[in-house]
C-alpha cells in the first residue's frame, strides 16, 4: 500500500493545472438516443475546474470538503472531462475530498461524507469515485451502500497497481469497478486484474480516466432507462459488450434483449445486500480486456477511448485513501 493505512489516493492523471487532453466518444452519433441530459454525475474527487472550457456550463453547484487547503483540481477535472466527453448533456457535480496529500488522516472520512452527500443533499444519479481507500473502511462501505439502496449508479476505478488483487470501493458490493486499456487497445500495465474489475475503458493516464468514461456512459443509459436500478444497469453495461468484452454504448442504448446467462452472471446485478458475493466467480471469468479504440480529443496529446469488459465488485479509487 501507498502510504500509511489511511491514505486516499488520487490515480495517476497530470496535476496542476488541469490536464489540456480530453476524450471524444463521437458522443455526435450517440446524441440521437441520449446524451446524459438532466443527469446529475458527482466527481468525488480533488475538485473540478468549472472554467475549463470543455466543462464550460457543465459544472453544478457542488461541495468542498477541504475548507481552505489550497486548490488543485487536475485530477477531478480530468474526470469529469472524461465523462462529458461521452455524456456532454449531463451535469457535474463536484464533491472535493482530497488533495493528494498522502498523510492526511481525516482523507477517509471524507470520502464517505462526499458520497453520502452526493447520493442525499447533491442529488446525483451517477457517482464517480476515481480514489482508492487503502483499506475496507466501513464508513466508506456504508456510504456506498446507502448510495446504492438510493438507486444511485456508484463507479469506482480499480487503482493503478496490478499487484493488488481487492481494492475500495470498487470492490464493494454495487460498484462499478473500472479497469484500463491502453489507446493502443494492449491492457495497461498499471490496470488491475481481478473480481473487483467489471469493466475498462480507455485510460492511458490511469484507471481514473476510464473511471470516468464509464461513469459517462451510465450517464447516458440513466438517461435513455430511468428505470432501471443500479444493478440493472450494470448488467445492461456488461451483457452488451462485444465478444472481446468490450463495453459498446450504442448497443448498451440500443439493445432490446439481454443475454441471459450474462446478466444473470454480472457481479454488480446482485445488488448491495446478503447475496451479493454470488457473482465473484463470474467476475473472474469475465476479465478479457481488449482495447478497441473509439474517438479521441487530445489538446497538447492523443487520448484514445477504449472499452472492454471484465467482472469485480468493489470500489476504490484511482487514487489510494
Amino acid at each position: 500500500m501507498v502510504g500509511p493505512w489511511w491514505a486516499v489516493v488520487l490515480l495517476a492523471v497530470p496535476g496542476c493545472p488541469a490536464p489540456a487532453v480530453t476524450g471524444g466518444y463521437r458522443a455526435d452519433q450517440l446524441a440521437p438516443l441520449a446524451s446524459g441530459a438532466s443527469v446529475r454525475v458527482a466527481v468525488v474527487d480533488s475538485g473540478v475546474d468549472a472554467a475549463h472550457p470543455l466543462l464550460a456550463g457543465r459544472v453544478g453547484a457542488g461541495r468542498d470538503l477541504l475548507g481552505g487547503r489550497e486548490r488543485c483540481a487536475g485530477h477531478g477535472t480530468a474526470v469529469a472531462v472524461a465523462v462529458v466527453s461521452v455524456a456532454p448533456g449531463a451535469t457535474i457535480v463536484a464533491v472535493r475530498v482530497a488533495d493528494g496529500d498522502p498523510g492526511d488522516a481525516a482523507g477517509v472520512a471524507r470520502v464517505a461524507e462526499g458520497i453520502r452527500w452526493a447520493a442525499g443533499p447533491g442529488r446525483a444519479q451517477v457517482i464517480n469515485v476515481s480514489l482508492v481507500v487503502g483499506v475496507d473502511d466501513a464508513r466508506v462501505r456504508a456510504a456506498v451502500a446507502q448510495a446504492v439502496r438510493r438507486g444511485v449508479v456508484v463507479v469506482a476505478a480499480a487503482g493503478n497497481d496490478p499487484a493488488r488483487s481487492r481494492v475500495f470501493p470498487a470492490a464493494y458490493p454495487g460498484v462499478i469497478g473500472v479497469g484500463a486499456v491502453l489507446s493502443s487497445g494492449e491492457v495497461a500495465p498499471f490496470s488491475p486484474v481481478g473480481p473487483q474489475v467489471d469493466v475498462v475503458a480507455a485510460g492511458d493516464g490511469g484507471t481514473s480516466v476510464a473511471a470516468g468514461f464509464v461513469s459517462g456512459t451510465a450517464a447516458l443509459l440513466r438517461q435513455r432507462f430511468p428505470g432501471l436500478s443500479p444493478g440493472e444497469l450494470a448488467r445492461r453495461l456488461v451483457a452488451t459488450s462485444d465478444r472481446s468484452g468490450r463495453v459498446n454504448p450504442y448497443r448498451a442504448l440500443t439493445q432490446a434483449d439481454l443475454p441471459p446467462a450474462v446478466a444473470a452472471s454480472t457481479r454488480v446485478a446482485v445488488e448491495a445486500g446478503p447475496g451479493a458475493a454470488a457473482g465473484a466467480g463470474a467476475r473472474g471469468r469475465a476479465l478479457r480486456f481488449a482495447g478497441v479504440v473509439v474517438g479521441v480529443v487530445v489538446v497538447g496529446a492523443v487520448l484514445a477511448v477504449v472499452f472492454s469488459r471484465g467482472r469485480r465488485r468493489g470500489w476504490r479509487a484511482a487514487t489510494d485513501v
